[in-house]
């Protein structure tokens, strides 16, 4: 059985919009402003991460964004994610050019559960705000990774929007990454 796992990019107020600045949020760019350490130490375990993955699953918007940059790029990292399979949750795409992709139509809560029921591992599930909102509520997140920047922000789209109830986390890991990052590691606690 697939094991989603949600793993994100947020401020340390918990804004994901923007990170590279080319949205236009005027807050935007916040990812570019860490240190070459940071990055090199970022980009690793970014790399080790998609190296556990199974598949990806993606947003419409996030797929869009990903398949505009890796298909192009080379490398260990561009090889990995360019080869893994990607499920993209979208009403809107017929044909997705990025390979091994496939659109995931209808409702998301059945379409997510049939694909953890298909895949034998971790989905990784980069950005995609509303996917990822879509998925807590239903309790389909196995897993939270999320790389703290050290800025605050005071403004912006953040990764917690609504809940029709409260969602317990359990802390699993931590770890420093490079001078300035944090990775938290988060399950949730069921039945709580």
């Amino acid at each position: 059985m697939g094991k989603i796992v949600i793993s994100e990019n947020v401020s340390l107020d918990g804004v994901v919009q923007d990170p590279t600045g080319e949205e236009g949020f005027r807050l935007g760019g916040w990812f570019g402003q860490i240190g070459e350490r940071d990055r090199e130490a970022w980009a690793q375990v970014e790399f080790a991460e998609a190296l556990g993955a199974e598949a990806l699953l993606l947003g419409r918007r996030s797929y869009e964004w990903f398949a505009a940059r890796w298909p192009s790029r080379s490398g260990e990292w561009a090889d990995r994610l360019n080869s893994l399979p990607k499920y993209v949750v979208s009403s809107t795409l017929e044909d997705l050019d990025w390979n091994n992709s496939t659109v995931l139509k209808g409702d998301v809560v059945n379409e997510v559960s049939k694909l953890k029921q298909g895949v034998n591992g971790e989905i990784v599930v980069y950005a995609s705000g509303q996917l990822v909102h879509s998925l807590l509520e239903h309790d389909l997140v196995d897993e939270l990774r999320l790389m703290i920047f050290p800025c605050v922000l005071g403004a912006g789209e953040r990764l917690f929007g609504e809940v029709s109830d409260k969602k317990r986390m359990r802390l699993v890991d931590t770890q420093t990454v490079g001078d300035g990052l944090a990775l938290l590691t988060y399950q949730p606690v069921r039945g709580a």
